[in-house]
Formats: structure tokens, sequence, C-alpha cells
């Protein structure tokens, strides 16, 4: 958006880290999800809102409740309020009411809250991004010459790219077609983790070892760790 020389405003609750979206023309404003009162000003003079935050790995008083349930919820009611005419919400695939996984039931709320406000609205639902799914098995095979994989590696999923995601985000900014529209985002195949694994060994020309860890383990290490660290028992079972 900043390339095609349109007004971008940032809202973090760290600017110093985005100097380098200043320099290219961004207007960088502090906000955090967790404070009504800071969001209200965000969005003053803003005629469309894009919310992709989440704090799936976040710990404390930074976690899904905090910032992707009842954050979110305070971003759309302060885009209402301060006259928002086009919000665009980042969820997830396979969002629904009875999803398996709390993290994507917490996400269909959002949609569901924001569905009910009154604004226009687009929202996307992108597949898992391989982004991060090819650092979380590559990177252990590069450094360590080996990855672990959660259960057998053999069910298929739907991987997308953050940067095509972008490109809908792009889109859906510009697109009228776009508005009051539910949104699935894919990409052209699906795999397995197995065939992740298999598809970096051969890019890099690093063959790794493979761990598997059954999912009845996984569960338990899962409700082991909730107490004292629950970012990373999110991270293990979700």
């Amino acid at each position: 958006m900043l390339a095609q020389g349109k007004a971008v405003r940032v809202m973090t609750r760290t600017p110093s880290t985005l100097a380098h979206l200043k320099q290219q023309g961004a207007e960088v404003v502090s906000g955090d999800l967790r404070d009504p009162a800071s969001l209200l000003s965000a969005c003053q003079g803003v005629e469309q809102v894009l919310a992709s935050a989440h704090a799936l790995t976040g710990k404390g008083e930074n976690n899904p409740h905090t910032v992707d349930d009842a954050g979110n919820r305070h971003l759309i009611d302060m885009a209402r309020d301060a006259g928002v005419k086009h919000f665009i919400f980042v969820s997830v695939l396979g969002a629904g009411p009875d999803a398996p996984v709390e993290f994507t039931r917490i996400k269909y709320r959002t949609e569901e809250y924001l569905r009910a406000s009154g604004l226009t609205f687009t929202i996307l639902r992108p597949g898992a991004f391989i982004d991060l799914w090819a650092g979380l098995i590559g990177q252990p095979m590069l450094k360590q010459g080996k990855t672990t994989i959660f259960g057998r590696g053999n069910n298929p999923v739907n991987f997308v790219a953050v940067e095509d995601v972008a490109r809908f985000v792009c889109a859906a900014l510009e697109d009228p077609r776009a508005h009051n529209q539910v949104i699935e985002v894919g990409g052209p195949e699906t795999l397995t983790l197995n065939q992740v694994a298999e598809t970096f060994a051969r890019a890099s020309g690093r063959q790794a070892k493979k761990r598997h860890v059954p999912l009845p383990m996984m569960r338990v290490m899962s409700m082991v760790m909730r107490p004292v660290n629950p970012a990373l028992s999110r991270q293990i079972c979700r």
C-alpha cells in the first residue's frame, strides 16, 4: 500500500521497532488491543482498519483471551465509534463454533461480533502459514540435523504464504466486492508435515532424522506445561 502511495497508519505497542516503516512513509502510532482508550485515537480519521494481531504465542496478560477475544472486540467497538467505513479481520481457516481448537473458536467469536457490529466487514480465513511451518521444521534440520514432527505427520494441510495473504488484504481494501464477505485463502496444494520436511531437505541439500511425537504424549505435555508456560502449552497441543 505504501508503494502505491496510500496513506497507512500502523498501530503497535512498541513504535520504536517499526522505524523502518516510518521511513517508508507510514504513520506509526502507539496502541494496545488490551487498552480500549488507546484504540479510539488510533482509529480517528481512518477509513479502513486491518486487524491481524494475535497472541497465540503470548505470555501472561498477552494471551488469546485478552488479545484475540476481548482485544479485537475493543478494536471493533472503537472503529465503529470513530466512523471507520470498512473493517478487515484476519481470522483462520476452519473457524467455527464447534472447532476442536480453542484458538479457532475464539477467532470465530470475533467474526460473529464483527458481523453484528454494523460495520462493513471483510473476513479473511487463511490456511496454515508455510513461512512459519517451514521454519519450525526446517531450522532444526539445518542447525541440529534433526526435526520434530507432531503426530504421524500424514494428515494433509493446506498451506499458504504470508505474502499471498497480504495480496488478498490489499485487494479487499480496494475492491468493494469483498464487502461483507468471508473469504477463505488457501495455497495451490496440500502437504503433510512429512512432505514439508522432505521438501525442505531437498531444497537445502540437508538430510535429517525425523522424531515423531505421538498425539497422546503431546496432550500430556500440554497439560503439564499449562500452569507454568501457557504459551508453550498452546503451541504443543492447540
